[in-house]
């Protein structure tokens, strides 16, 4: 049987965590401070490490990478102790047969935590996670994505000068093979943030290993845009949401389903967004070649691309004739995956050559007259790319975004709050904004993750700490009085009459059950004694 992988690096870090874990919560919240605080001292070195790795713009990383990285860790300082302290049992939940007994549920870290990163929102999407996870008393084994190395070493810099304990934060090699190899090392639990395909294959592998997991996988968001809406706002939202970070964003906007009366509105608030763009590189080929799968798909199946005026040659044989045997399934994997880490629907699989700009140039693109049997409705993408489509009614609108597997995030687009949320009810999936996209779901006190392909588990807020952490319960019984111990020992008649007598007087249907199983707890009881 060979050993697992990095076992000096998780024997390392569980030596740290052990004595970690039993420190008070507010020691180890010093230094989560510290590293805030650091995050501003340095965060010339974070934009340009970002810059060097990804090509993002300073102030595109300042709003999307620090600031709400800075919430969460400022989250953490205030809630985490309140939110994993020791919860007493209230007495009064207490069955009647359970008297004598005190009960604490508390919060204890998994132990070692291992967090498989991502590239498109470098310092957001690690730090969080990583700092969820220590706050709760966890060690971590983190593997940073292969694109972000130089952001990775400038974090785990980050975390080292907060006087975090030595070997606490174990960094693994920022390579493509590290990431399946987690799965194999004896960690407790695994983070992952990437591709519904990269997804499946480790939930398999640690579903064989008895390994819970969280896993923020790929998304396919849908925004509605109803009757009442603001068109104009909801035009540019709909186009931030697309080329955010290049469209490489797990919640990008990729399919619009707007209210027929609107449609013409919509697609011409849209239209002079549309054309005045100017193309944008992608960090992997694979996610450029989806891009261009994708659209071809949309134009073959009668779609046309905003700002065209002619559709372009359809490559696709008997493309629009009904010939889907030729054709590429809706529900074919995406090779650009959706979450960022790993564009390959594999857990190991080739790196591609190392660069700047690495998918080339791409424009971002509008589909309109989309239906949603299009691949572009039913894959995950990591492009600039989405889809307009028209809908009547709102349980039309329901049913024609529910053949998406994915259901990541979504958003809603109308005057009538009650009628947004009503919506939000329908809609499977983790996180539904109202008049804005994606920035809203950087809250810190907002859990985040997905349903469906998109995932299981979250990450933020108070419910992604308390991912971070296994319940245990502890009961104290006082008193000597063990009756079931008793019966085990020496059966007595008397036992069946108290045990129906109970049940009949503390969960029996109106008063005269109620009574009568009184008096018979009463009479086991003498007998008893």
């Amino acid at each position: 049987m060979t050993a697992p992988p990095f076992v000096d690096e998780v024997a390392a870090c569980r030596a740290a965590q052990e004595p970690w874990s039993r420190l008070p919560v507010r020691e180890r919240l010093r230094p989560v401070r510290e590293l805030r605080h650091l995050l501003v001292d340095r965060a010339d070195d974070l934009l340009a490490a970002v810059e060097a790795d990804v090509t993002r713009p300073p102030a595109e990383v300042l709003a999307t990478d620090l600031l709400p990285t800075a919430a969460a860790l400022k989250f953490l300082e205030r809630e985490a102790g309140h939110l994993l302290k020791p919860r007493r049992v209230p007495g009064r939940l207490r069955p009647t047969w359970l008297f004598g007994c005190r009960d604490t549920v508390h919060r204890r870290p998994w132990g070692v935590v291992g967090v498989i990163g991502t590239w498109n929102y470098p310092v957001f999407l690690n730090v969080v996670q990583i700092a969820q996870a220590v706050a709760a008393g966890n060690g971590v084994l983190w593997k940073p994505s292969e694109h972000s190395a130089r952001t990775a070493a400038v974090t785990a810099d980050l975390f080292r000068a907060a006087a975090f304990p030595p070997d606490l934060l174990v960094t693994l090699p920022a390579t493509r093979e590290a990431g399946p190899l987690v799965a194999e090392a004896a960690v407790d639990h695994v983070v992952f943030t990437g591709s519904d395909a990269v997804g499946r294959k480790l939930a398999a592998r640690l579903g064989e290993r008895l390994i819970p997991s969280t896993l923020e996988l790929s998304g396919c968001d849908a925004m509605f845009v109803l009757e009442d809406a603001d068109i104009d706002l909801a035009a540019k939202a709909a186009w931030f949401g697309v080329t955010l970070n290049r469209g490489q964003t797990c919640i990008a906007v990729r399919r619009v389903f707007v209210q027929r009366s609107r449609y013409a509105a919509f697609a011409e608030a849209l239209r002079p967004l549309a054309e005045g763009a100017k193309p944008v590189s992608l960090v992997a080929v694979g996610q450029a070649e989806q891009m261009g799968r994708l659209v071809t798909d949309a134009v073959g199946r009668g779609a046309r691309v905003m700002g065209e005026k002619t559709p372009p040659p359809n490559p696709l044989p008997d493309a629009g004739r009904g010939d889907r045997a030729k054709r590429p399934h809706p529900l074919t994997p995406s090779p650009a995956g959706g979450g960022g880490t790993s564009p390959e629907p594999a857990l190991l699989s080739p790196l591609p050559p190392r660069g700047r700009g690495l998918g080339g140039g791409v424009s971002p693109t509008i589909l309109l007259g989309a239906t949603p049997e299009m691949a572009v409705c039913r894959e995950a993408a990591f492009a600039p790319v989405c889809a307009v489509i028209p809908f009547d009614t709102v349980d039309d609108a329901v049913s024609l975004a529910a053949g998406c597997p994915f259901g990541l995030a979504a958003s809603v687009f109308t005057a009538d709050p009650a009628a947004a949320k009503a919506l939000a009810a329908r809609v499977p999936a983790g996180h539904v904004t109202v008049n804005d996209v994606l920035a809203p779901t950087a809250h810190p006190a907002t859990p985040f993750g997905g349903r469906g392909s998109s995932g299981w588990g979250v990450t933020q807020g108070a419910e992604g700490l308390l991912a971070m952490t296994t319940p245990q319960a502890v009961t104290v019984r006082r008193g000597r009085f063990r009756p079931h111990l008793d019966e085990a020992v020496a059966p007595d008649p008397a036992t069946a009459d108290i045990l129906r007598g109970l049940l009949r007087a503390t969960h029996g249907r109106g008063w005269r059950v109620w009574l009568g199983g009184a008096r018979q707890l009463v009479r086991g009881v003498r007998r008893k004694r």
